[in-house]
């Protein structure tokens, strides 16, 4: 097996330049475009570089198409396998489609419908697609298994310097685009191919700039690296944020990200549907998961952005609409807007009738009603899902099913039964 990884401390400056070189006339040179809605909201200046209008909706291409490139030979000759979540793969789907080379795509079963039917599309015949695993990390074991029986090369979506090297070509553009000093760059980590390579060169171009990385709350591999100064596996993730739900990041990629990142922020995946949806509401972009995070954690950096520069690298735009629903509630939830309840009726007609006048308030509405009790509707506990207008709501909610005798149990407090019933 080939493995075709280097082992870098930090990524040069030329070889991000060398890779832009091989790359201009294949990727798209994203806009960077000044947003005026949040820079009035941060009181700053708010650049997007918009990555989900890259060719597969996402940087990933860059690194994939470069990392072939420079071993189209060999590549040619045994074929390539690549394990990926759905942006990588669509990568080097569209890369070996170019430069028809044999692949084959070990990716999660987890993964979206929608990135797996894209990486069909780019990859054409020249594409194998395996699913294996629930993870990126179980495909990715799958997929060394299978390079080591078949002596194919593994093209690793992110831990290795040619691939970081293309990621870095994001911040080539950035700094040729930009007409003022940079201030802060955020951008989104998964295994941390993206951040190295812009940290890379921006940090080597313009020093002062704070360079900052950003990952779910639920899949925080690159800060638990820094927290323990090593790489660490994560025993378990949210896989919620899909193209960003890494177990273990890279070692190279560590190492780079611990020379040149200014700090990590871990955004919990509420927060991240929030953005998700105010992205599309507000600005028409459809971001994914993974591409919101970057938008997802200016409010955690408010005080510190005021009156400066800032770049937000929106990664990907691969966002599978029948996940619209699942964002929805998860943004509500995390904003103290949707509550679910276990509510055990009193013994006597009218309990319903009692709760939808006394309990409810005007402006809340039940979105979710479900006996748990079959057999005994009168007097059986019931599912109950009331989206409120306001947080504050949530109080008088509480206060009102007391007075009126109504028994209930909070399922947003208990995870396990949250996932049990909802």
């Amino acid at each position: 097996m080939e493995m075709g990884v280097t082992q870098p401390n930090t990524i040069a400056v030329e070889n991000v330049l060398i890779a832009h070189h091989f790359l201009k006339d294949v990727v798209v040179h994203t806009p960077l475009q000044l947003n005026d809605y949040l820079s009035e909201k941060y009181g700053a200046k708010i650049y997007f570089k918009r990555e989900d209008l890259q060719h597969v909706r996402s940087f990933k291409l860059r690194g994939a198409y470069y990392k072939i490139k420079k071993i189209e030979t060999e590549a040619r000759a045994s074929g390539v396998v690549c394990a990926s979540a759905g942006n990588h793969a669509q990568g080097v789907a569209y890369a070996c489609a170019k430069l028809e080379i044999k692949a084959t795509i070990f990716m999660p079963k987890t993964t979206p419908k929608q990135k797996i039917d894209q990486v069909r599309m780019f990859g054409r015949s020249f594409v194998e697609i395996v699913l294996a695993g629930d993870t990126f990390d179980d495909s990715a074991e799958s997929a060394l298994a299978y390079c080591e029986q078949e002596n194919r090369i593994f093209i690793h979506p992110f831990d290795d310097a040619d691939v970081m090297a293309g990621q870095g070509t994001v911040a080539v553009e950035i700094m040729n685009d930009i007409e003022e000093p940079i201030d802060y760059v955020f951008g989104s980590i998964g295994g941390g191919g993206l951040m190295s390579g812009v940290s890379s060169y921006i940090k080597n171009l313009s020093p002062s700039s704070k360079v900052i990385g950003v990952e779910p709350a639920g899949a925080a591999s690159m800060k638990s690296a820094f927290q323990h100064g090593e790489v660490v596996s994560l025993d378990t993730i949210d896989k919620f944020v899909d193209g960003a739900a890494v177990k273990c990041v890279g070692h190279d990629t560590y190492e780079v990200c611990r020379h040149y990142l200014d700090d990590i922020i871990a955004v919990p995946e509420g927060k991240v549907c929030t953005t998700i949806l105010d992205l599309y509401n507000k600005h028409a972009i459809i971001a994914e998961p993974a591409g919101a995070l970057s938008v997802a954690a200016l409010d955690f950096y408010a005080e510190q952005i005021r009156g400066k520069s800032v770049v937000i690298i929106i990664s990907g735009g691969n966002n599978d609409i029948g996940r619209m629903q699942e964002i929805k509630e998860r943004s509500l939830i995390y904003e103290g807007l949707l509550h679910y309840f276990i509510v055990s009726f009193p013994q006597r007609s009218g309990a319903l009738r009692q709760f939808l006048t006394e309990v409810l308030g005007p402006n809340d509405d039940i979105t979710t009603f479900e006996y748990t009790k079959k057999n005994n509707k009168e007097s059986g506990p019931a599912l109950v899902g009331i989206e409120l207008a306001h947080r504050e709501d949530h109080a008088g909610l509480i206060e009102r099913m007391c007075a009126n005798g109504f028994e209930y149990k909070e399922v947003n407090n208990d995870s396990t039964l949250f996932a049990l019933l909802v």
